[in-house]
């Protein structure tokens, strides 16, 4: 049975995902989000920096610094998603008017309020991460309009006009259609876009908040991991999901209320993400201390500072997890069981759900757990946590190591038989 999956897996699946991966509309996407992440990262500090307001009093209000960096997460995708696929279509001519023009655009659908004398009111939230999928939208519609008209021109090859000519009147048609299109939606229309993308996009939301939905949230990443695909190729569904829980828990809470929404990416850095994807720093500990093989005793000595800074490249593809069924069972299991002690823990009240950005996955736990929920219970869940994923990994851990240790005495054998027929050999010659 594990033989079929793997081979499906392997020759069927993971080439298709791959594929979709590398489809430019998709991977224009992830970059966009990747390339903004630095952003959410100034937040992070901002919250870590918060805390020491506990001990020092003096300390000023960074809060405007959160509001303008993860606060403007939405409004920057909305600009880089035109911009890289323009550039992945090999238009880079028109990458910057696109991802310009896609901002634009962004803006108007956010449907402020213009008063007579002209002054414009927008609802702050709305340009961060409850924006996400408004921002996506609204870039993939520029990138598909600014894409086709990059392939028409109005002009001949030939034509004795300047290219930054030609290119400014090859873009006023495209850009005329797309804006007439936001001030027909926001004008003469007066509906409020964004808020029909929200209701839209609500029972994603609905379904990734929920109690399955959150832990499939986190499997389905880890089970494409342990066959080599990035678990990435989940971020356009996933991502924007847990960035609108995370700031409507962090609206919550500054209005006095609670927050509620426990599937956010902060819940799984607090947790699920201890040594790496997967939850495998347990794993790491075990091969530096237990492996019996030469080869895992190398490959712990190998991962371990890494997985203290939850980077677990080494050990996924070094141990290897990947394609390696001895590994790859127990870190799909880890995969439902931690997800669902974080829903457990929080939904019954006994540590906080994360109501601030905090996405510096690299810090070492506890310290992580703490910072991200801001409640020192978490660090007692960590160590369950830990517990927990030791006793998972331990059996398959010493299955694996049993098997390699038969392997190197079979191959330390055979060497050793090679090399007294080379003896033999050599005297008869002599």
């Amino acid at each position: 049975m594990m033989n079929k999956i793997m081979d499906f897996m392997t020759n069927k699946f993971a080439p298709k995902v791959n594929k979709v991966v590398k489809n430019p509309w998709v991977s224009a996407i992830q970059d966009s989000i990747m390339a903004a992440l630095p952003l959410v990262f100034v937040g992070s500090l901002v919250t870590v920096v918060s805390l020491l307001k506990n001990i020092f009093s003096g300390l000023p209000d960074f809060s405007m610094i959160s509001n303008f960096s993860f606060g403007m997460f939405g409004l920057v995708v909305s600009f880089l998603i035109p911009y890289y696929l323009m550039e992945k279509k090999g238009n880079s001519g028109q990458k910057l008017i696109s991802g310009a023009t896609g901002l634009v655009l962004f803006m108007m659908l956010l449907f402020p309020t213009v008063t007579a004398e002209g002054n414009a009111t927008f609802i702050l939230s709305r340009f961060g991460a409850t924006g996400m999928f408004l921002a996506i939208i609204s870039g993939l519609f520029v990138s598909c309009i600014m894409n086709f008209a990059a392939k028409k021109s109005l002009f001949d090859e030939d034509t004795p006009i300047p290219d930054f000519v030609v290119g400014w009147f090859n873009s006023l048609l495209p850009i005329t259609l797309i804006l007439l299109v936001g001030w027909f939606i926001t004008v003469q229309m007066s509906v409020d876009f964004f808020e029909v993308v929200v209701w839209a996009f609500s029972p994603l939301a609905t379904i990734v908040q929920s109690y399955p939905g959150f832990v499939l949230s986190v499997f389905i990443p880890v089970f494409l991991y342990t066959f080599g695909i990035s678990g990435w190729v989940m971020m356009p569904a996933i991502y924007p999901v847990y960035m609108a829980g995370l700031a409507a828990n962090a609206e919550a809470v500054a209005s006095g209320g609670e927050a509620v929404n426990i599937a956010t990416q902060e819940t799984c850095y607090a947790f699920s993400s201890m040594g790496g994807v997967g939850t495998t720093l347990a794993l790491s500990v075990m091969m530096l201390l237990l492996s019996k093989s030469a080869q895992l005793k190398a490959i712990g000595k190998a991962v371990f500072v890494p997985s203290i800074f939850n980077i677990n490249e080494p050990l996924v593809f070094g141990a290897p997890i990947a394609f390696n069924p001895y590994l790859m069972v127990p870190m799909w299991i880890n995969a439902l069981i931690v997800p669902t002690i974080s829903y457990v823990v929080m939904s019954m009240g006994m540590v906080n759900i994360p109501s601030q950005s905090f996405l510096l996955w690299y810090m070492p736990y506890p310290f992580t757990s703490y910072l991200a929920t801001q409640d020192f219970r978490a660090i007692i869940v960590c160590a369950l946590i830990f517990i927990i994923t030791w006793f998972v990994f331990l059996p398959f851990f010493k299955a694996y190591d049993n098997s390699l240790l038969k392997q190197e005495k079979i191959a330390e054998e055979q060497e050793a038989a090679e090399a007294r027929a080379k003896a033999m050999q050599a005297s008869i010659v002599q």
